[in-house]
């Protein structure tokens, strides 16, 4: 992917390790710089501005605000000016700011973009979507379980054992990018509260818990 490609914004909140409303916040707030982001066909950011991103925020401790931004104001024309480079040629750049006693190297977020670029794209590549599979519900592929069910689940609370046991086709890693995908495509509307396993998992055990009765 080359750096200017676009991702929606909860796309790039799963790339930079933030939540939707983080990446909203740098563009309302113009710590984003504009040309890093578009209105078109939804909010949209580039690929590249997920390393600044999360620049801004994992720094947030060590640096003060005027310092992020100003770091992020000086990667800037770079970014611009080699927006038709992949992604992983940025990483060979130099990115080391220095500016009287203060340092900043910013090469380990693009390294971190990287990384969360190729987990978005396996979860996409193990996603499927047929009429003829549920009417179209997105499923993991090969299988028959709805992607949103296994994320909905996690949510719930249920733990990576749990899915192991009732859904045999399933491995750790499918379970793992069952969640980044419902993230980086959350469905709209509200979510349904996921209290029990979906429909076709084994009940691995049964606890119940008497009703304590409320004092006359």
């Amino acid at each position: 992917m080359i750096s200017s490609e676009m991702l929606k914004t909860a796309e790039a909140a799963v790339v930079a390790r933030v939540t939707p409303r983080d990446v909203n916040r740098v563009i309302d707030e113009g710590i984003l710089p504009a040309a890093f982001s578009s209105a078109e066909n939804g909010r949209r950011v580039w690929v590249t501005a997920c390393s600044l991103i999360s620049f801004y925020y994992e720094s947030a401790t060590r640096l003060t605000s005027e310092e992020r931004i100003s770091a992020i104001r000086w990667a800037e024309p770079r970014l611009s000016a080699w927006k038709t480079l992949a992604l992983e040629s940025l990483i060979a750049k130099d990115w080391t700011l220095h500016h009287d006693f203060l340092t900043i190297d910013l090469a380990p977020f693009f390294r971190k973009t990287v990384d969360g670029l190729a987990e978005l794209e396996a979860a996409r590549d193990m996603v499927t979507s047929s009429p003829d599979i549920l009417g179209g519900t997105p499923v993991i592929s090969g299988t028959r379980i709805p992607v949103y069910d296994i994320a909905a689940s996690i949510a719930a609370g249920h733990s990576v054992e749990e899915l192991l046991e009732a859904f045999p086709a399933l491995d750790e890693r499918r379970i793992g990018l069952a969640k980044v995908y419902a993230e980086a495509n959350p469905l709209r509307g509200r979510p349904r509260p996921q209290r029990e396993l979906p429909a076709g998992a084994r009940i691995i055990r049964d606890r119940r818990v008497a009703r304590r009765r409320q004092p006359a």
